[in-house]
């Protein structure tokens, strides 16, 4: 590919074939219908039959509380454990079946079935995610059913579908105002009329923020996205045909801080922030290009992409207090703010007193990187039949090439009088380096039907091929170039009880590659994942179980800013622990109770039991590690998770309540490190949405956050205790046409 990457854009293949085609079938006159192909599981109301764990939000359910916060969505799938930080899921944490939910970069994340994260190989922290107001459907995926989507196939893969192109005119308007300066402005229109047809689709949030800046200050963000598309239709009475172009656009500036508080702050105050972080902000923009085309009819179609994406951020915080050519670990002061040696440190945090030696200088970091991805992707399924058993064959491969360029830099800061002055010192150069990979990977999936058994054979291979260079003047010449091969096999079933159940079961090898400038003392992450379960499914009522096993081999971390881990030039720097397992039981539940032929009782609930340990003993001075022995549990990993959503429905209103209990986690596994022994607390979060419709003049709705205003301190990470958003009151308006 051309090495001057953000002057062109890539193209994507994907093939895939309806998956209610019957092989018998002979080929018709009539056109097969065109859908977007970036939706994986089937909207139809009746028993699944895949393999693996796999959960549907659809725009229904999305709908009901008009949630903007991924986290509290996913708080409702099963086997996903989530760090909070800021308490509006700008930057969520989420993480499958135990693996570390740090900027989610051990799930693979996707927006139509395409990779959004800024740099999915060589940095796949995820520092951009994709606003959920504006997406019709999320999938989760885990086990088997993840293999076929990579690069990181230990936890599993989250999908996010945005509007398609509406046949016919169709169009809302969505407006919100809430508390702490809540402002919501929601539109999509689209349309088909011959031929052609186009949709544009917008969302802008802002708020004031709910913490308190000492002295006064913006601690909110503000938000924007505008998606268009543009289909012609060139179907002929063999074929159906079509092209369609992707645009989209987002930006974000939030005043957000990695700065908590103390416990004992906290317990005063938990919407409290230090004058110190006065002014840390985030600052980024997100484009996105992609063409589609697509031909097929009812035996087989053929979708092809092209996409491209570009993610540039500018993130200013504060890092610590300078003292000599070292930072000082802000995580320690703010966990032991009473010692003489941090005493002074507290207090130029808090503004109690100015700065008065050069030691106690403020050190803020400009963390500019600008990243890109792109990609060629091909998929095919097709259904034959060979040796009397029905076969469908799932085969696809992926071209992809993405980059992260850091720019990192410091400025020296004194506390005068409540304010951050600069103390005019020139701007220092901090990580400056650049990480390129260029991968190939395939997979093949046969399905094949024996009587009442489907059973799946798959397999998947990645061919990485990564670069690093260090740009810093001290480090001229140090650079890097390596290569990691890799095949993953899986094998999962589904045997078929009855018309409405059925039991699954599946093995699969996970992994998760190195960065580019990790040298190859650094292992890859591998595991064996194993799954048993059962799915049920009549008209009123699902139900799906599901008890997992993951050995973990080589369980692999990275030094960054959002663990509070003192990097020492080394940001995002990887390391190995050693062995690790993660037992689970994901359950969830569904049913509609008829109260009357005018009301309606629908009830969910979700349950997660998880429990992961290290199997070896080992020392690390990772912030979240420590002198770990076997059997110590792994960081941020609630044990029992449980969501349980309530409604009453009439024909033109309702209400929901959906009540959620996460039980507390440990900040460190092991000891001798900060936090040793430290856990979060046991959160329950109430959240209530009500709606009522106005006929033909759309519908009001009313939403309220965290009913019971109950905050606890939901993570210490990255510097000092955070709170989960308070109650927060908000009222809408829909209008749909």
């Amino acid at each position: 590919m051309n090495t001057n990457a953000h002057k062109y854009i890539a193209v994507v293949f994907a093939f895939t074939l309806h998956t209610n085609v019957n092989a018998n079938d002979s080929t018709s006159d009539t056109p097969a219908e065109y859908t977007e192909r970036v939706q994986i599981i089937g909207h139809n109301d009746k028993l699944r039959t895949e393999a693996g764990a796999a959960t549907l939000i659809g725009e229904v359910e999305l709908q009901k509380f008009k949630f903007d916060d991924i986290n509290r969505v996913l708080y409702s799938v099963p086997g996903v454990n989530i760090r909070e930080e800021d308490g509006y899921g700008l930057r969520p944490n989420i993480g499958f079946r135990g693996a570390t939910p740090e900027r989610s970069k051990k799930i693979t994340i996707m927006e139509d079935g395409v990779l959004i994260g800024p740099a999915p190989y060589s940095a796949p922290a995820a520092y951009y995610f994709p606003m959920v107001s504006k997406m019709t459907a999320l999938e989760v995926f885990k086990g088997p059913s993840a293999i076929k989507y990579g690069p990181n196939t230990v936890a599993g893969a989250l999908n996010m579908t945005t509007r398609q192109i509406p046949k016919d005119k169709e169009g809302a308007i969505d407006l919100a105002f809430g508390a702490d300066g809540y402002a919501k402005t929601k539109a999509y229109f689209g349309t088909t009329n011959g031929n052609f047809g186009y949709l544009i689709d917008a969302v802008h949030i802002e708020a004031d923020g709910f913490k308190t800046l000492d002295g006064g200050g913006d601690t909110g963000f503000d938000k924007n996205d505008i998606m268009t598309k543009f289909q012609y239709n060139l179907s002929n009475s063999q074929y159906s045909q079509i092209v369609e172009m992707k645009l989209a656009y987002a930006n974000e500036k939030s005043h957000e801080t990695y700065l908590g508080l103390t416990d004992t702050d906290f317990k005063q105050n938990a919407n409290r922030r230090y004058v110190v972080s006065q002014k840390d902000l985030m600052d980024w923009e997100h484009q996105q290009v992609q063409f589609t085309h697509f031909i097929g009819n009812d035996n087989f179609d053929i979708t092809t992409r092209l996409y491209r994406n570009d993610f540039e951020r500018s993130w200013d915080k504060i890092k610590g207090f300078k003292a000599g050519a070292v930072v000082t670990d802000l995580q320690n002061i703010l966990t032991n703010p009473e010692t003489d040696a941090n005493a002074p440190f507290y207090q130029v945090l808090t503004g109690q007193r100015d700065t008065e030696r050069e030691y106690e200088k403020i050190i803020l970091g400009d963390n500019q990187r600008e990243y890109y991805s792109q990609g060629i992707q091909s998929e095919l399924y097709l259904y034959q039949e060979v040796f009397d058993a029905k076969h469908a064959f799932n085969i696809g491969f992926r071209v992809h090439q993405d980059q992260i360029e850091r720019r990192h830099t410091t400025d020296a800061y004194t506390i005068t009088s409540g304010k951050l002055v600069s103390d005019g010192s020139a701007t220092l150069a901090g990580d400056t380096n650049t990480e390129k990979t260029t991968a190939i990977s395939v997979f093949f999936k046969d399905t094949m039907t024996l009587g009442a058994l489907d059973l799946t054979l798959g397999l998947r291979g990645e061919f990485i091929k990564a670069d690093y260079q260090n740009d810093a003047p001290s480090k001229e010449g140090e650079w890097q170039k390596k290569s990691t091969d890799i095949w993953l096999p899986s094998l999962s079933g589904f045997y078929t009880l009855s018309e409405y159940s059925g039991v699954f079961f599946g093995v699969h090898e996970g992994f998760v590659p190195t960065s580019p400038k990790e040298p190859t003392s650094v292992k890859i992450e591998n595991s064996i994942n194993y799954e048993l379960g059962a799915r049920y499914h009549d008209e009123s009522s699902q139900l799906e179980a599901v008890i997992f096993y993951n050995d973990i081999e080589n369980l692999k971390e990275s030094c960054s800013f959002s663990t509070a881990s003192l990097c020492q030039d080394n940001t995002d720097g990887e390391f190995n622990s050693g062995e690790a397992s993660v037992i689970g039981l994901e359950l969830s539940a569904k049913h509609t109770y008829e109260l009357s032929a005018d009301y309606d009782l629908p009830i969910l609930l979700s349950y997660t039991y998880t429990k992961g340990e290290f199997d070896s003993a080992f020392s690390s001075d990772f912030s979240m590690w420590g002198d770990v022995n076997v059997g110590d549990t792994l960081p941020y990993l609630p044990e029992n998770q449980l969501t349980l959503d309530i409604g009453l429905a009439a024909n033109n209103w309702q209400v929901n309540l959906i009540t959620r209990y996460i039980d507390e986690m440990k900040e460190a596994s092991g000891e001798n490190v900060l936090l040793s022994g430290v856990t979060t607390q046991a959160l329950t979060i109430v959240d209530l949405a009500a709606s009522y419709e106005l006929g033909d003049m759309g519908n009001i709705y009313f939403k309220l956050d965290n009913l019971l205003d109950d905050q606890e301190i939901v993570s210490r990470r990255p510097y000092g205790a955070r709170p989960s958003k308070p109650r927060t009151a908000s009222i809408g308006y829909q209008y749909s046409f």
